[in-house]
Protein backbone atom coordinates (compact mmCIF):
# COMPACT_ATOMS: atom_id res chain seq x y z
CA UNK A 1 0.00 0.00 0.00
CA UNK A 2 1.31 3.45 -0.88
CA UNK A 3 2.63 5.64 1.86
CA UNK A 4 -0.16 7.91 3.08
CA UNK A 5 -2.87 5.48 2.00
CA UNK A 6 -5.43 3.76 4.24
CA UNK A 7 -6.96 0.32 4.11
CA UNK A 8 -9.59 0.53 1.36
CA UNK A 9 -12.06 -1.25 3.64
CA UNK A 10 -12.08 1.79 5.92
CA UNK A 11 -14.02 3.82 3.34
CA UNK A 12 -15.24 1.44 0.63
CA UNK A 13 -18.73 -0.03 0.64
CA UNK A 14 -20.36 -2.63 -1.59
CA UNK A 15 -22.58 -1.58 -3.19
CA UNK A 16 -21.68 2.11 -3.26
CA UNK A 17 -24.45 4.64 -2.73
CA UNK A 18 -26.48 5.79 -5.74
CA UNK A 19 -27.09 9.55 -5.75
CA UNK A 20 -29.22 11.16 -8.45
CA UNK A 21 -28.70 14.70 -9.72
CA UNK A 22 -31.24 16.26 -7.37
CA UNK A 23 -29.69 14.49 -4.42
CA UNK A 24 -26.22 15.54 -5.52
CA UNK A 25 -27.29 19.19 -5.64
CA UNK A 26 -28.77 18.92 -2.15
CA UNK A 27 -25.64 17.29 -0.76
CA UNK A 28 -23.41 19.86 -2.46
CA UNK A 29 -25.45 22.66 -0.89
CA UNK A 30 -24.99 20.94 2.46
CA UNK A 31 -21.24 20.74 1.89
CA UNK A 32 -21.27 24.51 1.44
CA UNK A 33 -23.10 24.80 4.78
CA UNK A 34 -20.30 22.76 6.31
CA UNK A 35 -17.79 25.17 4.80
CA UNK A 36 -19.65 28.11 6.36
CA UNK A 37 -19.61 26.42 9.76
CA UNK A 38 -15.91 25.69 9.46
CA UNK A 39 -15.12 29.25 8.39
CA UNK A 40 -16.81 30.63 11.51
CA UNK A 41 -14.42 28.56 13.63
CA UNK A 42 -11.25 29.19 11.62
CA UNK A 43 -11.30 32.91 10.83
CA UNK A 44 -11.10 34.24 14.41
CA UNK A 45 -7.74 32.45 14.79
CA UNK A 46 -6.06 33.72 11.62
CA UNK A 47 -3.22 36.23 12.00
CA UNK A 48 -3.62 36.44 15.76
CA UNK A 49 -1.42 34.95 18.52
CA UNK A 50 -2.21 31.25 18.54
CA UNK A 51 -1.23 28.24 20.63
CA UNK A 52 0.27 25.49 18.47
CA UNK A 53 0.65 21.83 19.42
CA UNK A 54 2.95 19.46 17.54
CA UNK A 55 1.04 16.21 16.95
CA UNK A 56 4.21 14.42 15.83
CA UNK A 57 6.13 14.93 19.06
CA UNK A 58 9.90 14.92 18.66
CA UNK A 59 9.86 12.87 15.44
CA UNK A 60 8.66 15.58 13.03
CA UNK A 61 6.58 18.75 12.93
CA UNK A 62 2.84 18.37 12.43
CA UNK A 63 1.10 21.42 13.92
CA UNK A 64 -2.49 21.56 15.10
CA UNK A 65 -4.37 24.55 16.47
CA UNK A 66 -7.72 25.52 17.92
CA UNK A 67 -8.73 26.47 14.38
CA UNK A 68 -8.23 22.88 13.15
CA UNK A 69 -10.05 21.37 16.11
CA UNK A 70 -12.94 23.83 16.16
CA UNK A 71 -13.48 23.54 12.42
CA UNK A 72 -13.71 19.75 12.47
CA UNK A 73 -15.88 19.71 15.59
CA UNK A 74 -18.37 22.10 13.99
CA UNK A 75 -18.56 20.08 10.78
CA UNK A 76 -18.96 16.77 12.62
CA UNK A 77 -21.80 18.18 14.71
CA UNK A 78 -23.62 19.48 11.63
CA UNK A 79 -23.22 16.17 9.79
CA UNK A 80 -24.47 14.16 12.78
CA UNK A 81 -27.45 16.48 13.17
CA UNK A 82 -28.42 16.41 9.47
CA UNK A 83 -27.28 13.06 8.04
CA UNK A 84 -26.89 10.81 11.05
CA UNK A 85 -26.51 7.67 8.90
CA UNK A 86 -23.48 9.03 7.04
CA UNK A 87 -19.93 8.17 8.00
CA UNK A 88 -17.29 10.78 8.82
CA UNK A 89 -13.56 10.60 8.21
CA UNK A 90 -11.56 13.62 9.35
CA UNK A 91 -7.95 14.48 10.02
CA UNK A 92 -8.40 15.23 13.71
CA UNK A 93 -11.25 12.90 14.73
CA UNK A 94 -10.50 9.84 12.61
CA UNK A 95 -13.03 7.56 10.93
CA UNK A 96 -16.53 6.78 12.18
CA UNK A 97 -18.29 4.30 9.92
CA UNK A 98 -21.90 5.16 9.08
CA UNK A 99 -24.93 2.98 8.47
CA UNK A 100 -25.12 4.49 4.97
CA UNK A 101 -22.44 4.00 2.30
CA UNK A 102 -21.85 7.76 2.13
CA UNK A 103 -18.91 9.15 4.10
CA UNK A 104 -17.91 12.79 4.58
CA UNK A 105 -14.14 13.09 4.20
CA UNK A 106 -12.96 16.36 5.75
CA UNK A 107 -9.74 18.23 6.35
CA UNK A 108 -10.71 21.05 8.72
CA UNK A 109 -7.66 23.16 7.84
CA UNK A 110 -5.47 21.99 4.98
CA UNK A 111 -2.26 23.99 5.07
CA UNK A 112 -1.91 24.54 8.81
CA UNK A 113 1.75 25.48 8.34
CA UNK A 114 0.71 28.27 5.96
CA UNK A 115 -2.06 29.30 8.34
CA UNK A 116 0.22 29.72 11.36
CA UNK A 117 2.67 31.81 9.32
CA UNK A 118 -0.06 34.18 8.13
CA UNK A 119 0.13 33.04 4.49
CA UNK A 120 -2.99 32.49 2.39
CA UNK A 121 -2.42 29.04 0.89
CA UNK A 122 -4.77 27.10 3.17
CA UNK A 123 -8.38 26.05 3.08
CA UNK A 124 -11.13 23.79 4.37
CA UNK A 125 -11.57 20.57 2.37
CA UNK A 126 -14.89 18.72 2.23
CA UNK A 127 -15.60 15.62 0.14
CA UNK A 128 -18.44 13.13 0.00
CA UNK A 129 -17.36 9.55 -0.70
CA UNK A 130 -20.05 7.22 -2.08
CA UNK A 131 -18.33 3.99 -1.07
CA UNK A 132 -16.20 3.82 -4.22
CA UNK A 133 -15.11 7.39 -5.10
CA UNK A 134 -15.59 11.02 -4.06
CA UNK A 135 -18.67 12.43 -5.79
CA UNK A 136 -18.43 16.05 -4.68
CA UNK A 137 -15.74 18.36 -3.40
CA UNK A 138 -15.50 21.79 -1.81
CA UNK A 139 -12.36 23.82 -1.10
CA UNK A 140 -13.17 26.94 0.89
CA UNK A 141 -10.70 29.73 1.67
CA UNK A 142 -12.57 31.80 4.26
CA UNK A 143 -10.14 34.73 4.40
CA UNK A 144 -10.22 35.46 0.66
CA UNK A 145 -13.89 34.34 0.57
CA UNK A 146 -13.16 32.04 -2.37
CA UNK A 147 -15.00 28.76 -2.73
CA UNK A 148 -14.26 26.05 -5.29
CA UNK A 149 -16.99 23.45 -5.79
CA UNK A 150 -17.08 20.41 -8.07
CA UNK A 151 -19.25 17.40 -8.86
CA UNK A 152 -20.31 15.57 -12.03
CA UNK A 153 -22.61 18.49 -12.87
CA UNK A 154 -19.71 20.93 -13.18
CA UNK A 155 -17.13 22.98 -11.31
CA UNK A 156 -17.39 26.58 -10.21
CA UNK A 157 -15.58 29.34 -8.30
CA UNK A 158 -17.56 31.78 -6.19
CA UNK A 159 -16.70 34.86 -4.15
CA UNK A 160 -19.24 37.22 -2.59
CA UNK A 161 -21.83 36.88 -5.33
CA UNK A 162 -19.37 36.46 -8.19
CA UNK A 163 -19.38 33.09 -9.93
CA UNK A 164 -17.61 31.50 -12.86
CA UNK A 165 -17.18 28.06 -14.35
CA UNK A 166 -13.83 26.38 -13.82
CA UNK A 167 -11.84 24.97 -16.73
CA UNK A 168 -8.29 23.65 -16.88
CA UNK A 169 -5.77 25.07 -19.33
CA UNK A 170 -5.30 23.30 -22.68
CA UNK A 171 -1.54 22.83 -22.28
CA UNK A 172 -0.35 19.72 -24.14
CA UNK A 173 3.45 20.17 -23.99
CA UNK A 174 5.25 19.18 -20.79
CA UNK A 175 7.96 21.70 -21.62
CA UNK A 176 5.39 24.50 -21.38
CA UNK A 177 3.79 23.26 -18.17
CA UNK A 178 3.67 24.99 -14.78
CA UNK A 179 4.30 22.55 -11.91
CA UNK A 180 3.46 22.98 -8.23
CA UNK A 181 4.25 20.98 -5.13
CA UNK A 182 3.88 21.97 -1.51
CA UNK A 183 7.35 21.00 -0.28
CA UNK A 184 10.16 18.75 -1.52
CA UNK A 185 10.39 17.14 1.93
CA UNK A 186 7.20 15.20 1.23
CA UNK A 187 9.10 13.03 -1.29
CA UNK A 188 10.56 10.75 1.36
CA UNK A 189 10.08 7.30 -0.14
CA UNK A 190 13.06 5.80 -2.04
CA UNK A 191 13.34 7.33 -5.51
CA UNK A 192 10.55 9.86 -5.10
CA UNK A 193 12.75 12.94 -4.77
CA UNK A 194 14.83 11.96 -7.82
CA UNK A 195 11.65 11.33 -9.82
CA UNK A 196 10.22 14.71 -8.91
CA UNK A 197 13.48 16.48 -9.78
CA UNK A 198 13.49 14.75 -13.20
CA UNK A 199 10.04 16.13 -13.81
CA UNK A 200 10.89 19.61 -12.51
CA UNK A 201 13.82 19.73 -14.94
CA UNK A 202 11.46 19.25 -17.91
CA UNK A 203 8.71 21.78 -17.17
CA UNK A 204 8.78 25.51 -17.84
CA UNK A 205 8.22 26.63 -14.24
CA UNK A 206 8.23 24.93 -10.85
CA UNK A 207 6.78 26.57 -7.75
CA UNK A 208 6.58 25.46 -4.11
CA UNK A 209 3.93 25.99 -1.45
CA UNK A 210 0.26 26.01 -2.25
CA UNK A 211 -1.21 23.05 -0.37
CA UNK A 212 -4.84 22.68 -1.48
CA UNK A 213 -4.84 26.07 -3.19
CA UNK A 214 -2.49 24.94 -5.97
CA UNK A 215 -4.94 22.21 -7.02
CA UNK A 216 -7.68 24.83 -7.33
CA UNK A 217 -5.38 26.98 -9.44
CA UNK A 218 -4.97 23.96 -11.70
CA UNK A 219 -8.77 23.68 -11.98
CA UNK A 220 -8.85 27.43 -12.72
CA UNK A 221 -6.39 27.15 -15.63
CA UNK A 222 -3.30 28.79 -14.08
CA UNK A 223 -1.30 25.65 -13.21
CA UNK A 224 -0.79 22.51 -15.33
CA UNK A 225 0.57 19.97 -12.85
CA UNK A 226 0.50 19.33 -9.11
CA UNK A 227 2.71 16.44 -8.02
CA UNK A 228 2.87 15.39 -4.38
CA UNK A 229 3.37 12.42 -2.08
CA UNK A 230 2.52 11.24 1.43
CA UNK A 231 -1.08 12.49 1.15
CA UNK A 232 -3.97 11.17 3.20
CA UNK A 233 -7.49 10.69 1.79
CA UNK A 234 -8.68 13.89 3.43
CA UNK A 235 -5.85 15.82 1.71
CA UNK A 236 -6.98 14.94 -1.82
CA UNK A 237 -10.58 13.66 -2.01
CA UNK A 238 -12.28 17.07 -2.08
CA UNK A 239 -9.96 18.25 -4.84
CA UNK A 240 -10.59 15.33 -7.22
CA UNK A 241 -14.20 16.22 -8.20
CA UNK A 242 -13.25 19.88 -8.63
CA UNK A 243 -10.36 19.10 -11.00
CA UNK A 244 -12.18 16.38 -12.92
CA UNK A 245 -15.27 18.55 -13.46
CA UNK A 246 -12.98 21.32 -14.74
CA UNK A 247 -11.48 18.93 -17.34
CA UNK A 248 -8.42 17.66 -15.49
CA UNK A 249 -7.11 14.29 -14.33
CA UNK A 250 -6.00 13.10 -10.89
CA UNK A 251 -4.28 9.72 -10.37
CA UNK A 252 -1.60 8.02 -8.35
CA UNK A 253 1.97 7.99 -9.71
CA UNK A 254 1.17 4.49 -10.98
CA UNK A 255 -1.82 5.82 -12.92
CA UNK A 256 -4.43 4.34 -10.61
CA UNK A 257 -7.02 5.80 -8.26
CA UNK A 258 -5.94 8.78 -6.18
CA UNK A 259 -8.64 8.90 -3.54
CA UNK A 260 -6.80 6.76 -0.96
CA UNK A 261 -3.92 9.25 -0.88
CA UNK A 262 -0.24 8.44 -1.28
CA UNK A 263 1.71 9.78 -4.28
CA UNK A 264 -0.52 11.94 -6.49
CA UNK A 265 -0.37 13.50 -9.96
CA UNK A 266 -2.98 16.10 -10.90
CA UNK A 267 -2.87 17.48 -14.45
CA UNK A 268 -4.93 19.87 -16.52
CA UNK A 269 -4.75 17.79 -19.72
CA UNK A 270 -4.34 14.15 -20.74
CA UNK A 271 -1.10 14.71 -22.72
CA UNK A 272 0.63 16.49 -19.84
CA UNK A 273 -0.62 13.86 -17.39
CA UNK A 274 0.70 11.01 -19.54
CA UNK A 275 4.05 12.73 -20.04
CA UNK A 276 4.43 13.41 -16.33
CA UNK A 277 3.72 9.77 -15.49
CA UNK A 278 6.39 8.61 -17.93
CA UNK A 279 8.99 10.86 -16.30
CA UNK A 280 7.99 9.96 -12.73
CA UNK A 281 8.07 6.26 -13.57
CA UNK A 282 11.43 6.57 -15.34
CA UNK A 283 9.99 5.37 -18.66
CA UNK A 284 11.22 8.11 -20.96
CA UNK A 285 11.67 11.81 -21.58
CA UNK A 286 8.02 12.73 -21.13
CA UNK A 287 7.20 13.20 -24.81
CA UNK A 288 4.49 11.23 -26.65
Amino acid sequence: MAKGAVDAAALDRDPPASVDDAGLRELTDFACRLADAAAAEVLPHFRVPLAIRNKAGSQAYDPVTAADLGSESAMRALIRGTYSDHGIYGEEGGHVRGADALTWVIDPLDGTRAFITGALHWGVLIALYDGARPILGVMDQPYTRERFVGNRLGARWTREGEQRRLATRACTDLGEAVLYTTAPEMFSEPGERDAFERLAARVKLTRYGGDCYSYCMLASGYVDLVVESDLKPYDIQALIPIIEAAGGIVTSWAGGAAHYGGAIVAAGSAPVHAAALRVLQGRGPGRP
